[in-house]
């Protein structure tokens, strides 16, 4: 059934961050291959690397990005050896089945596909031109690149992003493999160096002779060292050494992949929105680093946000900017919000939360003064009491007022409320999911998402037909019955079972 899909926050950074990427891009002779279900795995197969965007032509962000691509193409292309970029119209039905092997949930989607396609992965650098070209030129060439010299360290490491490197007596063993197998599953999201001598890296301990692993990073404590080279254990420990104790919500494109990756988990986020002008800025992210250190343990994730280049975030969350500084939590079931939040007020807030003490916040509209229309409004503040305590047979839609298919179905709920606008047991409304915060009794992944609670407590998805007779006939079959009233087919029930006790009476009596 047709629905308009609700768009995951991370998909909207990433989306900014398109953006607000250089366009300025000519277009030259193409240089990108056009690929279909045709041509496509005998060029795949003559290549070691190749770069396939799966993309559609009406779609507004592939448009934004195609000069980008194409600039990117004919610059690669030159490269030694060249790198291959590629395209794909995954709205083509021909190419439906591409699509699908290579697991296409959005446009536009880039593959990087390695030994003739026999290995694919995600593209996740940088849609700017530039940036496509300094991504790729990393992982056309080796997972790992050795380093022999100061000059080495200090070129390649350098204090803009976080850098593996493996420390080695000799390029063998079980530890290098690993090493290298991990390297070569992670490439796209660090970059790896390995050596003989550790006394050539620019920070910690000259004297490591290794096997270890010594990671930088522009954030933190500055570098973080393991020794442990099971393969699950270096990825993990990749991961979250990797990773900023609280990321940064602004414009430093060194900070966009940390962002999206926050964003991408679905723990606890604690949140601090403020001016980053604001003459007490320090003291807020001493506070605020402080909380991470001692509540990062327990899945709560670290965020500081500066109000001018989080607006997206605002406008999704449904906080105010008069508010800021505001601190904000968004849990799995719940958000928590102080606002106009003090440094040393933050400590205390997060134990609160730790504690369990904290009241959670629901975004709301207005309740309704009047509700005079035939399919009622409803809003988070008040769908309790009418759906759930209202004794009332409720059917509810989910909508967002820019979705066609809420916009088709708005006359079709009008005519059934209408309809059943005599049984005084039945309501029909509606509530905006894009301004109201949703229970987590439902399960909302698209718009127009519909329920039905019936009067005996019964919580149903609606996934019939969208006529006015199929959902009246649905409302009909499982709305409960009115207090001293048996449900359809009841009385019909307890008269073959008083029928079924004479017979059995009767038998008795006949054997005495």
């Amino acid at each position: 059934m047709a629905t308009c899909s609700r768009i995951p926050f991370a998909f909207l950074v990433a989306l900014l961050l398109l953006l607000s990427s250089s366009s300025t891009a000519s277009a030259e002779e193409e240089a990108v291959l056009t690929l279909d279900a045709g041509n496509f795995s005998e060029v795949v197969a003559a290549h070691q690397f190749i770069v396939v965007e799966f993309y559609a032509p009406w779609c507004g962000h592939c448009k934004q990005l195609a000069p980008e691509y194409e600039k990117a193409a004919s610059i690669l292309s030159k490269h030694d050896p060249p790198v291959v970029l590629a395209k794909v119209d995954a709205s083509d039905e021909k190419n439906k089945d591409l699509s699908g092997k290579y697991d296409v949930q959005g446009f536009p989607t880039i593959k990087i596909l390695r030994s003739q396609g026999d290995n694919a992965q995600e593209y996740n650098g940088p849609r700017d031109a530039d940036g496509i070209v300094e991504y790729l030129k990393k992982q056309v060439g080796p997972a790992s690149v050795e380093i022999r010299s100061v000059e080495d360290a200090t070129d390649l490491i350098g204090d803009k992003g976080v850098v593996v490197v493996g420390v080695f007596p000799a390029f063998g063993g079980s530890e290098y493999d690993n090493f290298m197998a991990v390297a070569e599953e992670m490439r796209n999201d660090y970059d790896f160096l390995h050596t003989l001598d550790g006394s050539i890296l620019p920070r910690g301990d000259k004297a490591v002779k290794g096997p270890a692993v010594r990671l930088f990073k522009p954030f933190d404590e500055l570098y973080a060292d393991s020794q442990v080279f099971d393969k699950d254990t270096l990825e993990k420990f990749i991961e979250v050494s990797g990773f900023p104790t609280v990321v940064t919500f602004d414009t430093n494109p060194t900070n966009h992949k940390y962002l999206l990756k926050y964003f991408e988990n679905d723990g606890t986020k604690a949140m601090l929105f403020l001016s980053f002008d604001d003459d007490r800025i320090e003291a807020f992210k001493s506070q605020f680093h402080e909380a991470a250190k001692q509540y990062g343990e327990k899945n709560i994730s670290f965020l500081i946000g500066d109000v001018t280049d989080a607006q997206g975030a605002f406008q999704y969350f449904g906080l105010k900017e008069s508010e800021v500084p505001l601190l904000f939590i968004q849990a799995s079931t719940a958000k928590y919000i102080k606002p106009t939040v003090e440094p040393d007020q933050i400590l205390p807030w997060l134990k609160e939360y730790s504690d369990g003490t904290l009241l959670p916040h629901v975004k709301s509209d207005p309740i309704p003064v009047v509700n005079d229309q035939p399919v009622n409004v409803v809003v988070a503040d008040n769908l309790n009491d009418v759906v759930f305590n209202s004794g009332k047979n409720v059917l509810l839609e989910f909508y967002a007022p820019w979705c066609g298919h809420c916009q088709k179905l708005a006359p079709i709920l009008d005519e059934v409320a209408v309809s059943l606008q005599n049984d005084e047991d039945v309501i029909i409304a509606k509530m905006d999911a894009t301004t109201n915060d949703i229970p987590p009794d439902f399960a909302v992944e698209g718009y127009p998402t519909m329920y039905f609670y019936s009067s005996a407590g019964n919580l149903l998805s609606y996934e019939g037909g969208r006529t006015a007779e199929e959902i009246i006939n649905f409302i009909k079959k499982n709305k409960g019955s009115k207090p001293g009233e048996g449900a359809v087919g009841d009385d019909a029930a307890e008269t073959d079972a008083m029928e079924e006790q004479e017979l059995a009476l009767e038998s008795v009596k006949d054997e005495l």
